[in-house]
């Protein structure tokens, strides 16, 4: 994958011979030490539409400084980048070219702009000498090499301040308002990529075809609005899931939830016909990805379980066989996701996702009043979720009551991410209705691992006897689940009355 280094940093606008203010005394610093001038020569990379800079990514091959490769640069948050670096090389390294895969999908990676910088470096320590940040002063010539302005150039002068590793990110406020008191301002531009672009050829956007947009306040907006943002989100955790961050997968699969649930709830505004099919290739992916998810949080609960039992009632190698069944079925899953992330059947969902959003199917309901039509989809979902946990608490306890537990399960997500989608229309009623949603899914779900736990102890317990292994612990964990479905069945009545209530229902419909 190549060295990972987390940026934070801030840009500064400067003019030429802009002097640099005395920041002794700032958070610390005791002193700035000169650390000379160098040369850096970066070409930038990405697809003739720019794919990467809508993403706000950036894609370099740079010679010069001490960091001379391949740079992948992604956003984290404000002020914040991953960098992704990898040795220096004629052509875009494999690992890299993965990253970016679900922003190009295929599209040929090529140079787009060159930056010459002649950087003087600084570094801020304090009393002990232990670096704060570097400050830099960079003198930059930009030159445009695709599109209708290529050749053309841009100059100017910045400053940067990147922080050191392990220290406190207040020590840039501080830092930058030593600099305000010069005079020197924040940049208006994210990367020095972005102020290329926008400088050699202003005005220039990548061509796109988009039906017109619904008008503002209506039914159509709000969905629209809700459905780019987990489109947005799913793209962009792409290159997260491929690098193994914590809950990235998670994530991905929420927004994939998400994306399922306002294209059912929405039936009446965008049109089924091309939703549906959508909506079905969603559920592959989640189900996908989920495979791996699954059995680490199924196994993190076994762990938690067996960690809870007596130690004169632990009978056999209890612990060891839990993690060789751990391990064995972790094993290949991640390799499993990524050629999932890299199959066609995934990049032609993202361009079918992006065709969407170019092109949405709008039904005549899209352009009505977006309270009323909100309000009544949301109401309808609930009315579903009310069913399903009612024929649920008919049955009696056993397996035919755990599919239906289940299956109201999955409809108190679909209401939860419709209360959501409805929010910016419905306020806080919509709010509150979520809320309360969320608690009865998380029983539900609660009760779903138990499920799925027990049918794992038992499969556990079936192995053990058959290596001559007591199977005594496995079923007294299994009678534990059982305890626990139980309770939660029990509790399941009360928790349902906060979200059904009627005044909840008679604010939706104000």
């Amino acid at each position: 994958m190549g060295d990972v280094k987390r940026e934070i940093e801030r840009k500064y606008e400067a003019a030429p011979g802009t002097g640099l203010p005395d920041l002794t005394g700032v958070a610390g610093t005791a002193r700035s030490v000169p650390r000379g001038v160098a040369e850096l020569d970066a070409v930038y990379h990405d697809t003739e539409d720019f794919r990467l800079a809508a993403g706000s990514v950036t894609l370099r091959r740079r010679t010069g400084g001490d960091d001379e490769g391949w740079h992948v640069k992604f956003p984290v948050g404000p002020h914040v980048r991953d960098e992704i670096r990898a040795p220096l090389s004629d052509t875009l390294p494999d690992a890299l070219a993965d990253l970016i895969r679900s922003r190009v999908r295929g599209r040929p990676v090529v140079p787009v702009a060159r930056l010459l910088s002649s950087r003087d470096v600084h570094h801020l320590v304090d009393d002990g000498g232990r670096l704060l940040a570097e400050l830099s002063v960079d003198t930059v010539l930009a030159e445009r090499l695709t599109g209708d302005g290529a050749g053309a150039t841009a100059e100017w002068t910045e400053i940067e301040v990147e922080l050191a590793d392990h220290v406190d990110p207040a020590y840039l406020d501080a830092v930058e308002e030593r600099l305000a008191a010069a005079g020197v301002r924040p940049s208006a531009d994210a990367s020095k990529l972005a102020r290329a672009l926008a400088e050699t050829a202003p005005g220039e956007r990548p061509a796109q075809t988009v039906r017109e947009a619904p008008a503002p306040g209506t039914a159509g907006e709000q969905v629209l609005a809700y459905v780019r943002r987990q489109i947005g989100t799913i793209v962009t955790l792409d290159p997260a899931v491929r690098r193994d961050l914590p809950d990235a997968v998670h994530r991905m699969r929420v927004a994939i939830r998400r994306l399922r649930g306002i294209l059912k709830t929405g039936r009446k505004i965008l049109d089924r016909a091309v939703t549906d099919p959508i909506g079905a290739e969603l559920k592959w992916l989640g189900a996908e990805l989920g495979t791996a998810r699954d059995h680490e949080v199924l196994e993190a609960r076994l762990l938690r379980s067996v960690d809870g039992v007596e130690p004169t009632l632990l009978l056999g190698p209890v612990r060891g066989r839990l993690e060789r069944w751990g391990a064995a079925e972790r094993a290949g899953a991640r390799r499993r996701i990524v050629a999932v992330l890299d199959g066609e059947r995934h990049l032609a969902l993202l361009d079918t996702l992006d065709a969407l959003l170019a092109d949405p199917p709008l039904l005549p309901a899209a352009g009505e009043d977006a309270a009323g039509t909100l309000a009544r989809a949301v109401l309808k979902d609930h009315d579903r979720l009310a069913a399903r946990v009612h024929h649920a608490l008919d049955l009696p306890p056993g397996h035919d009551r755990d599919l239906a537990m289940h299956e109201a399960r999955k409809a108190a997500k679909r209401t939860r991410y419709a209360s959501e989608a409805a929010r910016p229309a419905l306020g806080k009623p919509a709010k509150r209705l979520a809320q309360r949603v969320k608690a009865v899914q998380s029983l539900l779900g609660d009760h779903q691992d138990g499920v799925v736990a027990r049918e794992a102890l038992r499969a556990l317990a079936v192995h053990a006897h058959g290596a001559g292994e007591s199977a005594f612990t496995w079923g007294l964990l299994y009678g534990r689940e059982e305890e626990a479905a139980a309770r939660l069945e029990h509790e399941l009545p009360h928790v349902w009355a906060r979200a059904s209530g009627a005044g909840l229902r008679a604010a939706l419909k104000s």
